[in-house]
This record gives C-alpha cells, structure tokens and sequence, in this order.
C-alpha cells in the first residue's frame, strides 16, 4: 500500500494540482497545457516535465469528485517512473479523508496470478496540509482502505483456492492479526445446530460447509450489532443450472461473507465501543447426484419450512438459517449483507445496493450514512402485495416468487419470515449484488471485486457510538 504523510513541507518528485478552473493555471503553463490540447476537461491530466507540476481537472470540489480523482490519479501515475508526489490538502477533514481513501483503493489490482505483474515505483504521497486536525483520521482512513483492499483480494480469489474450508483459515488469519475471538462452526455443529436449509446448498459439493463466527467485545459496550453474510464460495446454479455466461464471475457470490471480514478486522482496529458479532455461512452449491431439488421442502433453523422451486435461489436459504442463529445472539441491530439477487442490479444498475427491512427510519438513515461515505444505495420498499407471491402450497413458504418481477424485494421479504417479531424493526438486508463485482473500473473500485458495503456498515456502527455518547 502507497505510505500516505500530512505535513506542511513535504516535497515529492512531483506536484500534483487538483484544478475545477482553467482559469487559475498560471499563464505561462497554461500556454503549454493549451499547446498539448490540455483544457481542463473534468479527467484530463497533463504532466508538465519542466516544472513538475501534474495537473488534474476535476468536475467540482464536491467529496465524490474528490474521492475519485484521488483513485483515477493513482492509477494514471503508477504507469510512469515516479516514486513520491506531493498534493496540496483541502484543510478540510472530509474532503482529506475521500482524496486519501480514493488513493489507497484506487491502488489496487488484482495480479495475484499473473506471472509478470506491474511493478509500480510509486511509494509515498505526501499531503501538504498545515493543520493537525486530520491526524486523528489519517489512521481510520488507512485501516478502512486497507480492509476494503483486502475483501477485494478474497473475493476476487477463484473457487478452486477459496473453498468454504479455506475461506475459515482466511479468517482465522485474519482474527488472530487484529485480536478478534474466531469460532468455526464444522459440518457437525451445522448438524446440531438444525440448520438444514443451509446443508441442503451445499449437499453435492464435496467442500463441506462451514459457519464463521467472529466476535469484538469491548468490556461495556453501548450496543450489540450482529452482521451475518452470504459466503457462497462458488454458486453453479444447483441443478437449476445457471448459463455459462452467468457461471464466469460467481466466485463473487461470497461478496457478502468477505465484507464481513472486513468489517470485523476494521472494527478490531478502529476499537468502537459497541460489541460486533459477523455469522458467515460459507457454502458451495454445486450439482450432482446427491444435489437438493426443485420440489424439496426443507425445515430450516427456526422451523419455518420451505419449499425448493429453484436451486439457485440457494443465498437466500443459507440467510434464512444464519439469521436464525444471529438473532439468538440478541442483538440491537442486525445487518446482513448479500449477492443475492440479479433483480436487484436490473432495479438499480450496477453502481447501487438496495436496502430492505421493516423499519423506514433504520433504513433511511442507514442510506444517508452510506451516500455520505460514497456508497451508493437506495431504499426497496416492502409490501403486502408482493409478499403473496412466496406463498406455498405445500410449505410455509416458497424459496422463489411465482412472478418474475420485484425479484430483489420478494428476496427480502423471504428473509422477513425468518426475522422474529421482536427483531423486526432491528433488521437491514443489504443486497449488494450490483457493486460487489463489476467488471470494469468505476469510481475508485477496479475491475472486479469492490469491497461493496464494508464503509457504510462500518460507519453505522461507529456511527452508534457517537449516538451513544
């Protein structure tokens, strides 16, 4: 990771210049950017060797214009022989944050497989900024990006090296690094623990299924969150086979899971004083002869039965027996964060997660937090009319829709049923299935896994103890 420093006389081999005005460029400069045909168009750049100055025109001075040209000038410099760079701050802490938090995940590639990777020259920035108020936050930012890049990694890691079992030694590693208490629920305590939802999804594979359970617990803590998360490793379909073209990116289908992660290690790090607990239901859902069925009824964890209409409508069964577990914990707020639906990116595009729940005041603060850290969201509201669309026949409910419309929203409402009475208005689903894996590079995400959900939770959650205090 690119070290970052604030301070008020660091030079770097390079002056980076954020500019929204053409205008303000020195005269003598400007003759030159005009010469090359540099016009202050919001993304050109244009890398003056004689002054070494390296101007960037931004849109505006907003936070998420800021924040991602800080990720689109990292990449653009990584390409040239540069080792540090300067830039002048905005003596402004939340404009700071986004420009630091754009360079540090606008960083990130996923070249783990590649025999020749790019090796990149440029080590330090340095933030010119006279005041120390950003001190404080310069350590949040860092360990924020820092998990963000490392849930990118994991997901973006293929099935055959991240099986659910590898997945458990991910995050033993992780909680033994940051100090966090790590439980791995075996095929065993699946069993035990009756969740026979979840054990149906992963019956053909021959990785067997696995819970995480990851606590932080500060000696009085103003609240208890519990996050559970989709850690589907690897989603054939099931014998409702997905097309090939639908088959290519599902090691993504863990999205969910891996925020959890990185959440729980940012938490560790950042030391809230709120109690965190992340249930992680890592599965694979493959075919075979011994694979569930479209007809199957199943008795899940809470005793809620289901009947099977398409196999790969399977995150969704290993939720409902993870949510179950979770609200055992008694939690004040549970949050579960999922792949879970393509609807949802048909509803929203690519760029957003939907957020579902009974309680509109939880939701739509939840949603100004997560627009204020840059994640884009927006509300999916409940109703009773789609609700009748999972009723069963032949069970208490049916695991898909008898419409192929509201799909993301009959997802959420399917997770309701496992959501006891007392925990309704405590609960968030997050599905994050557009911005989890996109595969191009967009705002300060690259190609591939974006680390989709972890800022806005761990915001929330620190969130609360601000409220608290």
């Amino acid at each position: 990771m690119i070290n970052i420093e604030i301070g008020n006389n660091f030079r770097g081999d390079i002056e980076i210049i954020l500019i929204t005005d053409f205008k303000k460029i020195p005269k003598k400069e400007a003759e030159i950017c005009a010469l090359q045909g540099f016009s202050g168009k919001s993304g050109e750049f244009i890398f003056l060797q004689n002054t070494k100055k390296f101007y960037f025109a931004l849109k505006d001075s907003s936070i998420d214009c800021i924040r991602e040209s800080g990720a689109l000038i990292v990449r653009i410099l990584k390409k040239f022989n540069i080792k540090s760079a300067s830039i002048k701050g905005f003596n402004d802490s939340q404009k700071n944050y986004a420009l630091i938090l754009g360079i540090l995940a606008g960083e990130y590639e996923f070249n783990t497989y590649k025999q020749k990777s790019n090796k990149i020259s440029l080590k330090n920035i340095y933030i010119i900024e006279s005041s120390n108020k950003f001190v404080n936050e310069l350590k949040k930012v860092k360990v924020v990006a820092n998990s963000l890049n490392l849930v990118r990694e994991i997901v973006n890691t293929p099935p055959e090296d991240c099986t659910p079992i590898k997945l458990s030694s991910i995050a033993t590693k992780i909680a033994k690094e940051v100090g966090l208490e790590c439980n791995i629920g075996d095929l065993k305590f699946i069993i035990k623990e009756k969740m026979q939802a979840l054990l149906a999804v992963s019956k053909a594979s021959p990785n067997e299924p696995r819970i995480i359970e990851l606590s932080y617990k500060p000696k009085k803590p103003k609240a208890r969150v519990v996050l559970v998360g989709k850690g589907l490793t690897y989603d054939s379909g099931g014998l409702s086979l997905k097309p090939a073209d639908y088959m290519t990116t599902m090691k993504a289908d863990k999205g969910g899971g891996c925020a959890v992660l990185g959440i729980m290690k940012c938490i560790a790090e950042l030391k809230p004083n709120i109690e965190v607990l992340g249930i992680i239901g890592a599965v694979e859902n493959m075919i075979g002869g011994n694979a569930y069925k479209p007809d199957d009824i199943l008795a899940s964890r809470e005793g809620i039965s289901i009947e099977v209409k398409n196999t790969d409508a399977e995150g969704r069964l290993v939720l409902a027996d993870c949510l179950s577990y979770a609200q055992d914990l008694k939690p004040d707020y549970i949050i579960d964060l999922a792949t879970l639906t393509g609807a949802c990116v048909v509803a929203l595009g690519e760029f957003s997660s939907g957020i579902m729940g009974y309680n509109e005041k939880l939701k739509r603060e939840f949603e100004q937090i997560a627009l204020n850290c840059g994640e884009l969201m927006a509300l999916l509201p409940f109703n009773r009319h789609l609700e009748k669309l999972i009723e069963s026949k032949n069970a208490d409910v049916s695991n898909v829709s008898s419409s192929r419309y509201g799909g993301a929203i009959t997802a959420g409402l399917f997770l309701g049923k496992f959501i006891r009475d007392k925990y309704k208005d405590k609960w968030i689903h997050l599905d994050i299935a557009g911005p989890a894996f996109v595969e191009k590079e967009w705002d300060i995400n690259p190609y591939g896994a974006s680390g989709a959900g972890v800022r806005s939770v761990v915001d929330f959650i620190l969130n609360l103890e601000d409220k608290a205090k």
